[in-house]
């Protein structure tokens, strides 16, 4: 495989991953299951149809003969999902049947952000001073916090004295983390796709995350990369606002693999993972950041049990973003009014263990409409199994 965008797309460690994918075939018209196998992808709907089915039983996949089953280049693939080409095999979300969920306020860094949001009523050009009041005090308040702790709601005790409590300081340090759903069951876009920003918000940014694919039982059986697209003009009207703010046309991108956990990548490892943001303007701007996954202030595994468990099931499993430590402030274009995205930005998320995840932006209103949701999804897997 040539040293292309195809090739950049893998894991370091590939050969010892296993790697999973969703990619839209133009011939059936609808979605296929497949597994990575180095250049190649390998279509294995007939043994497992759906990820969320695969998520039940991973063993499924274990001493599979794949050499007869149809397979796609990655680099064609990578290609064709460019392009945004639906008449050639190109990438989708690696979830289906899976509720998308997040939790977030799960880093000190970005709380502080959420706070200054809500103090600015979302207006970007107030960002500045209300940042240099705020992160001192909050950023030396809240460092080391245990959420749910005694030492944190004697914090909180002195917060409410100073006038400075918050809806996001009660779900960042508090005893139950912020649960939202990021998009229906089938909404996410894939690899190569062009992630949509509303024409009603002025003040947005990329969220890089670690997203835990997790199934009925409340296990999490893999990892994959998500950009949790945040309006943050919106939110920070009202936090009621939130799934305005995050829930829209194609603003949840997945990819491009669920790497399944096994000894070459655990839970544990990927509670370590670091991952990288670059985003690159058609105006010549560029940006960099990181979230590193060892900061955050939950275990992942009390993300899971906060979403799952005898009080909320979810029969096909969901995928759940974990948070992210990074929040951009630096400015773009207005000195003082931060960072916004611009159609055609060039987005990239990317980590050693999970591959990278390029998408670019374009406004919300002209992009397709998304269509194939569960009835077709439901006819689909019909006539396949039929076939």
């Amino acid at each position: 495989m040539s040293t292309s965008l195809a090739a950049r797309i893998l894991p370091e460690d590939a050969q010892s991953a296993t790697l999973i994918a969703r990619v839209w075939d133009p011939v059936s018209r609808g979605p296929r299951v497949c597994l990575v196998a180095g250049g190649d992808l390998i279509d294995v709907t007939t043994v497992v149809s759906t990820v969320s089915e695969l998520a039940e039983d991973p063993s499924v996949l274990d001493g599979l003969d794949h050499s007869r089953l149809p397979r796609w280049s990655i680099e064609d693939v990578c290609a064709a999902s460019i392009a945004d080409d639906k008449e050639l095999p190109s990438f989708l979300a690696p979830v289906d049947l899976q509720v998308v969920k997040a939790c977030g306020v799960t880093f000190v860094e970005s709380l502080i952000e959420r706070v200054i949001e809500e103090r600015c009523a979302g207006d970007s050009e107030k960002a500045e001073a209300v940042r240099a009041e705020l992160a001192e005090v909050l950023g030396g308040t809240l460092k080391g916090v245990e959420p749910g702790s005694a030492n944190a709601m004697e914090v909180k005790e002195v917060l409410v004295e100073q006038g400075l409590w918050s809806p996001y300081l009660e779900v960042g340090i508090g005893p139950d983390p912020e649960v939202f759903t990021k998009a229906p069951v089938l909404a996410s876009v894939g690899w190569g796709s062009l992630v949509g920003i509303p024409a009603f918000s002025s003040w947005n940014n990329p969220e890089p995350e670690l997203v835990l694919i997790v199934n009925s039982r409340g296990v999490p059986i893999g990892a994959t990369l998500g950009n949790d697209v945040n309006l943050r003009d919106v939110e920070g009207r009202s936090a009621l606002l939130l799934g305005k703010a995050k829930d829209n046309n194609a603003q949840s991108s997945l990819g491009p693999f669920v790497r399944l956990f096994d000894a070459s990548f655990s839970l544990e490892h990927a509670s370590q993972e670091t991952i990288h943001l670059s985003v690159n303007g058609e105006d010549g701007y560029e940006m960099h950041g990181v979230n590193s996954v060892s900061e955050i202030s939950r275990p992942l595994m009390a993300l899971v049990q906060a979403v799952m468990g005898v009080h909320h099931q979810y029969p096909d499993g969901v995928a759940l973003y974990t948070g992210t430590l990074f929040a951009p402030s630096a400015d773009r274009d207005v000195p003082g009014s931060g960072f916004t995205h611009k159609p055609g930005d060039r987005v990239e998320i990317s980590s050693t263990h999970l591959g990278s995840l390029v998408n670019t932006t374009a406004p919300t209103e002209a992009l397709a409409p998304w269509t194939f949701g569960i009835r077709e999804m439901i006819d689909y897997l019909g006539r396949i199994r039929a076939a």
